[in-house]
């Protein structure tokens, strides 16, 4: 049986089919898998760490946690953001300092704050109770607390809650929109802009250009007693951590 669980976890590496039938009979033999999947880990490339991760999450079971902190420092961001994620997921003891570590190369790389990894750490640190996001007053207010699963604002207040993070300094990354039902959540196409912050201009500059860029997209955005919008928004503190 071992020998059958350490080639699957080597399929993990495979072409998607037998990715993906790897991963559903590892997370179907369960708790036996882990530490085979765990010794395999160094030997996949990246998309088999991807898939580990999967397995890991899917099985919560915290033996994965030293592996999962291991791959924070993967030369793969994308391994890296999703490790990041799944010990966050899975609540593993442990996991703040390197979180923070990570976040703190990731600063050190110049990876912009809006990229999905930094993105991701941030929201593991937040998850693990390691980081606690600006929420002004009047935003507080204006979350729904009656709809079921609101995955935001209501979008009637886009404009009310980019002008007030601005004006509490607190710098747009970006928005979605999704439309609520009874039949569930789903996304909704917001207005197609693209804009690129320069992160090397003063605070200020970047808040009040994200305002502008935020107030250009309330003008376009989808309405409606359904639609809602989420917005991700980072505060100063977030480019300049404590150490």
């Amino acid at each position: 049986m071992t020998s059958h669980i350490e080639t699957l976890v080597q399929q993990l590496d495979g072409k998607a089919d037998e990715s993906y039938d790897a991963r559903a009979e590892l997370i179907w033999i369960g708790a036996d898998a882990i530490p085979a999947v765990i010794n395999g880990l160094p030997s996949l490339g990246g998309f088999g760490q991807l898939t580990a991760v999967e397995v890991f999450e899917e099985l919560g079971d915290p033996r994965c946690g030293p592996a999962l902190i291991s791959l924070l420092d993967s030369d793969n961001p994308t391994v890296r953001e999703w490790a990041a994620m799944a010990l966050a997921s899975l609540e593993i003891d442990g996991a703040i300092e390197p979180l923070r570590h990570a976040y703190r190369a990731c600063l050190e790389r110049a990876t912009p704050p809006d990229w999905t990894e930094s993105v991701g750490i941030r929201w593991a640190l937040t998850e693990l109770g390691a980081r606690t996001p600006v929420i002004p007053s009047l935003t507080a207010r204006l979350r729904p607390t009656t709809a079921d699963n609101a995955p935001g604002w209501p979008s009637a207040h886009f404009t009310e809650i980019i002008n007030d993070l601005a004006d509490h300094g607190q710098v747009i990354l970006y928005s979605q929109f999704w439309r609520v039902d009874a039949g569930g959540t789903y996304g909704v196409p917001g207005p197609a802009l693209v804009w690129e912050l320069d992160w090397t201009a003063p605070w200020e500059h970047l808040v009040e250009e994200s305002r502008t860029w935020s107030l250009l997209e309330a003008s376009e955005s989808p309405v409606g007693d359904n639609i809602f919008v989420a917005l991700t928004w980072i505060d100063r503190t977030d480019l300049h951590p404590e150490r």
